[in-house]
């Protein structure tokens, strides 16, 4: 009985083609596109747009050249196009002037990619300064790119790929789940199945199941996707990686399980879910890092589901940390757990 359940819960998840697509193909095409443009992993190379100066100095070309070191990407033009480009918030570091009346300006609005440059600027004015005292080649100190665990320096696409793992889970417990949930409580589904002889443990234990198999195929298809296009992989425990992924998708599963027991209809529960889903999604670095954030809400979102199962994740896929140095983390998203799936027994309903 359990099986046949469990296979029609399957027959009528793969016949929503919309649901396969969010679930299989979409996360694949998040990779692929974020992937290609951050695919250097030090960045974009920052633009700088400088003035043309109606006669050069002596100084300009070892500036330049000091410049072209930086890899920055210098574009010379006439002053009314720069400044016209400046207005229109195109330029994130403009160079006027000429030696030894240089001036920089930064755009406020693009500060991120504004301050490395004028960082950047900075640095090629101080070696061609010693080059032109005759001071000879400025020591630089050496570096490296390459993860917090050194194991392997990895791209954007590295950095990525767990934070859609866990963006998929996520999405999949608050609305594969409880979104199902509650169009069965609201078409009566629930009523009517509530007087057949199909025990409710075969009926909610098929769903999980189905879910787990769902959750294991899409992450599946990322990580060969990871692989193959950008030749990325697992540096740590696949055992290890397994467990964490088993326990993230558990949590967002009950999570959807509890806050399904909030919601009469839909419509409600979309807004419901929306408001737990985009802070964890905005907060829990998928995407991005929250180092320009206060350090309260940094140390705040790490008290959140997602951060810490992320944290880990990442942690083991990129660095090849063992899951017993994410302890902590695993903690708190088993303690989340908990109290999602008492809250989802507490609230859960028939009719």
């Amino acid at each position: 009985m359990l099986f046949r359940q469990f296979w029609m819960e399957w027959k009528l998840y793969t016949r929503d083609r919309g649901a396969m697509f969010w679930t299989f193909a979409f996360p694949v095409l998040m990779l692929l596109g974020f992937g290609v443009i951050f695919r250097d992993s030090q960045g974009p190379q920052i633009r700088l747009v400088r003035i043309q100066p109606t006669q050069a100095g002596a100084f300009e070309d070892g500036f330049l050249k000091a410049l072209e070191e930086q890899h920055l990407k210098v574009e010379a033009l006439p002053p009314d196009r720069a400044e016209q480009e400046w207005k229109e918030g195109k330029v994130a570091v403009l160079l006027e002037g000429t030696e030894p009346d240089w001036r920089l300006r930064v755009n406020a609005y693009l500060a991120p990619q504004g301050m490395p440059g004028m960082g950047l600027v900075q640095q090629a004015y101080l070696v061609a300064q010693a080059r032109a005292l005759g001071q000879g080649e400025p020591r630089r100190i050496p570096f490296t790119v390459e993860s917090p665990g050194r194991v392997k320096a990895p791209s954007y696409a590295a950095f990525l790929l767990p934070g859609l793992v866990g963006l998929n889970l996520l999405s999949m417990g608050l609305f594969a789940v409880g979104m199902v949930n509650v169009a069965y409580r609201e078409k009566g589904k629930f009523r009517r199945l509530a007087v057949t002889p199909l025990p409710k443990w075969v009926f909610l234990l098929a769903q999980v199941l189905n879910r787990f198999l769902i959750a294991g195929l899409a992450t599946t298809v990322l990580l060969v996707a990871g692989r193959y296009i950008f030749g990325i992989q697992n540096q740590g425990s696949v055992l290890a990686f397994a467990l964490v992924v088993g326990l993230g998708a558990a949590v967002f599963m009950a999570m959807g399980f509890a806050l399904s027991g909030f919601a009469e209809t839909t419509e409600v529960y979309g807004a419901i879910s929306n408001i737990a889903f985009f802070p964890l999604m905005l907060l829990s670095g998928v995407y991005f890092t929250l180092d320009a954030a206060p350090k309260w809400l940094q140390q705040a979102v790490q008290f959140f589901p997602l951060a810490p199962f992320l944290r880990a994740l990442r942690g083991i896929f990129n660095d090849g940390a063992s899951l017993l140095a994410y302890g902590p983390q695993m903690a708190i998203l088993a303690a989340w757990g908990l109290l999602a799936f008492a809250l989802a027994l507490r609230r859960f309903r028939w009719t």
